[in-house]
């Protein structure tokens, strides 16, 4: 097994992994009385997400790996567990409002609104120029972008509604 090809599945594993930590997590904070905003979007966002990764399977399975960027993807890797980690429960991969709670204001909270969208932002570049496959980081960075517009705003907007209610 190539090195590139443990990578992948690392990344596939851990993206499983949080899928089902999303889930549960929604789970709750729906039965606290949590609202989901945005679930129209959700499908083109791990659409994205899916068709990444099996590109990269198809692709960069066997390809030699650039030590220099999968240093930078293992440090996003810790950025992306300090985000996980500073959201606990409420930490999902859909738009899910707690009304009356305020926002978190921790962790990179402190100095990015949206850190965990710059993380996948930059993984979703990085890794692709890991495997020497610069076509996949442009197109899909452009792809995210896209979806990643329509997030941004409807999470901020929703945001923006629970805050003013929890003052």
């Amino acid at each position: 097994m190539s090195l590139a090809s443990v990578i992948l599945a690392f990344v596939t594993f851990q993206r499983l992994g949080e899928l089902a930590l999303s889930h549960y997590n929604t789970r709750k904070l729906l039965a606290r009385g949590a609202i989901e905003v945005g679930a129209g979007h959700y499908p083109l966002i791990v659409s994205v997400h899916a068709v990444w990764l099996i590109a990269l399977w198809i692709w960069g399975h066997d390809a030699s790996v650039n030590l220099v960027a999968l240093a930078v993807f293992a440090a996003l890797q810790g950025l992306r567990v300090w985000i996980i980690a500073t959201l606990g429960a409420r930490w999902t991969t859909r738009i899910i409002v707690l009304p009356g709670e305020p926002l978190v204001a921790s962790g990179l909270y402190r100095y990015l609104s949206h850190p965990n969208y710059a993380v996948v932002a930059a993984e979703i570049a990085i890794l692709p120029l890991a495997l020497h496959l610069p076509l996949l980081a442009l197109i899909f960075t452009g792809l995210n972008a896209a979806v990643l517009a329509v997030r941004i705003r409807a999470e901020t907007r929703a945001l923006f509604v629970s805050a003013a209610a929890a003052s």
